[in-house]
C-alpha cells in the first residue's frame, strides 16, 4: 500500500523541483525527505527517483506518479471531508490564500459573514502574494486562493479552475504636493527621473512596474523596496518616491497621497483559483459563494 503522506511529500518535488525545498515546506530534514521517497519506491517496487549529478530528479515513472497523487490526495481529502460532516453544515479548516491588497478588501468580510452562519467552519487565511499562492495551491498548502491571471511570470495553467471576482486598476501614487498632481491621466514617461518605490524582485508587481517603466522608456532609478503596501504609501507620502500600486491598495483615507489612472489603462483580473479534479467539498464552496458578493461589492 502507498503511504498518502509519502505521496504527498512526491507531488512537492515535482512541484517544488528540489528535495531541499520539500524539506522547509515540510518541516523536515532534507534526509528524512529522501528516507520517505526512498521507502515509497520499495512501497511501489518502481524507481521513482534519479541523480543527475548533486541534485535529484523525478523519473518518468516518478513523473506519472507524482501527477496521478494529486488527484488521489484531493479525493481523499474530499472523502474524508464529508464523512466528518455528513448530514451537517460546512465544517472543518479551509486555508484561504490572498495577496496583501484584498485580504481587508474581500478575504476578511468574507470571513465575517461565514463565522455568524456557519460556526463550525474555520477558514485560516494566509497572506500570500501571486508568486507563493498558485505554488502553494498547487502542492496543498492552500484550499483555494485569490490570484491574478495577469502574471505573465506564473501562467494559471488547465490543472487550476479559476473564478473571476474583480477587476482592479493600476494607479500611479504621488506625494500630495507633487507638481505634476491633477486630474488627467499620467504619462509615465513624465516621471523617468523621479525616485521610485517597487514591490519584492520577482513579485508580481515588481515585474509589472518595471515592464511598464521600460515600456515608457526609461529605467526606474529604484530607492526603496517593500512586501507591505502601507510603508510604500507612508513613503510616498513623506515625498520620497512615487509608486505604481494596484487600486485596492491604495488607501487615500488613511495617507496623504494622490492616486491617478495611466494615460494607457492597465487593469489586473483577480480571481479565485482551486485545484482542478474532484469537486471541491462543501467547506470549500461556500467559501468561494461566500468571496463573490463581497468582490462585487468592492468592484
Amino acid at each position: 500500500m502507498m503511504n498518502p503522506w509519502r505521496l504527498r511529500l512526491l507531488t512537492q518535488l515535482d512541484t517544488l523541483g528540489t528535495v531541499r525545498a520539500v524539506a522547509q515546506a515540510a518541516n523536515l530534514s532534507p534526509s528524512s525527505v529522501s528516507q520517505q521517497l526512498a521507502v515509497l519506491e520499495t512501497e511501489t517496487g518502481t524507481q521513482l527517483l534519479e541523480r543527475t549529478g548533486r541534485r535529484v530528479r523525478l523519473t518518468s515513472a516518478g513523473l506519472i506518479l507524482a501527477r496521478r497523487a494529486r488527484a488521489i490526495l484531493d479525493h481523499m481529502d474530499t472523502v474524508e471531508a464529508e464523512l466528518r460532516g455528513f448530514g451537517e453544515e460546512p465544517s472543518g479548516l479551509v486555508r484561504l490564500g490572498a495577496f496583501q491588497s484584498v485580504v481587508h478588501t474581500m478575504a476578511v468580510p468574507a470571513v465575517t459573514r461565514l463565522s455568524r452562519e456557519y460556526p463550525h467552519l474555520d477558514v485560516q487565511l494566509l497572506e500570500l502574494e501571486p508568486h507563493e499562492s498558485v505554488p502553494a495551491l498547487r502542492v496543498g498548502d492552500a484550499d483555494l486562493v485569490i490570484t491574478t491571471t495577469d502574471f505573465a511570470e506564473l501562467p494559471l495553467g488547465p490543472d487550476l479552475d479559476l473564478l473571476p471576482l474583480a477587476t482592479d486598476p493600476i494607479l500611479l501614487v504621488l506625494p500630495p504636493e507633487h507638481p505634476a498632481v491633477g486630474r488627467e491621466p499620467a504619462d509615465l514617461t513624465a516621471f523617468a527621473d523621479e525616485p521610485w518605490a517597487f514591490d519584492i524582485p520577482q513579485s508580481y508587481m515588481a515585474n509589472l512596474a518595471l515592464r511598464l517603466c521600460r515600456q515608457a522608456r526609461f529605467e526606474p532609478r529604484v530607492v526603496a523596496r517593500f512586501s507591505n503596501y502601507m510603508l510604500t504609501l507612508e513613503l510616498v507620502e513623506a515625498g520620497h518616491a512615487v509608486a505604481l500600486l494596484p487600486g485596492l491598495a491604495v488607501d487615500a483615507g488613511r495617507f496623504r497621497v494622490v492616486a491617478r489612472e495611466l494615460a494607457g489603462p492597465v487593469t489586473r483580473t483577480i480571481t479565485a483559483a482551486i485545484r482542478r479534479g474532484v469537486p471541491p467539498r462543501a467547506a470549500v464552496r461556500v467559501v468561494l459563494d461566500a468571496l463573490r458578493p463581497s468582490a462585487a461589492r468592492d468592484g
